[in-house]
């Protein structure tokens, strides 16, 4: 598809190694943009094992129906291990958004110079909030920021929605983490 139309057209893909919370972050930013009425797509990819291996979704946010839920040169990508920024930063379009957690990621890749890359410390971040878990959210919450699309708050409203009821106990440290991302964002991006 080309973006050669008014309409809004997102394509994202969120990726990092299984249990980094790749999937979870991608399914909130999906139901985040499905409860302010946008058209979504959402498809998780696993690696061979899943904690541990790799993982990575795609997310379409749209105004029009979608074709097709595959997604081969993203409008943004949230990286959160070295593999993943391998794997996926190449593959950002011109003009993109490339987030990157900095905490695992030691250098920062050789892209085109339209692309707008933040490096955030995902995992230092969640660990000053008391959950190295939380990184996920830093991250998605520095999207969101620099995207503009969707308020820290709107994701956190659609959190219980997607979050399994036996870790709702997470919901006010996964809460301050979209918002300690998008503060990140805010005051280094």
């Amino acid at each position: 598809m080309q973006d050669t139309r008014d309409e809004f057209f997102e394509e994202v893909i969120v990726a990092g190694f299984g249990g980094q919370g790749t999937m979870l972050a991608g399914k909130l930013l999906a139901h985040t943009a499905m409860k302010a009425g946008r058209e979504v797509t959402y498809m998780p990819s696993y690696g061979a094992e899943v904690r541990g291996g790799t993982a990575n979704c795609m997310v379409i946010i749209a105004d029009e129906k979608i074709a097709s839920p595959v997604v081969s040169k993203p409008n943004s990508a949230i990286v959160m291990n070295k593999a993943s920024l391998t794997k996926f930063a190449p593959r950002v379009k011109k003009g993109g958004l490339l987030i990157m957690n900095s905490s695992l990621i030691d250098e920062k890749p050789r892209l085109d110079e339209s692309i707008d890359v933040l490096q955030v410390p995902a995992n230092d971040i969640a660990v000053e909030l008391g959950n190295q878990k939380a990184a996920n959210m830093v991250a998605l919450g520095a999207y969101l920021q620099k995207r503009g699309l969707f308020s820290p708050d709107a994701a956190a409203e659609s959190l219980p929605d997607v979050l399994a009821r036996r870790y709702h106990n997470t919901l006010p440290i996964n809460t301050e983490a979209l918002k300690r991302g998008a503060e990140f964002a805010k005051n280094n991006g």
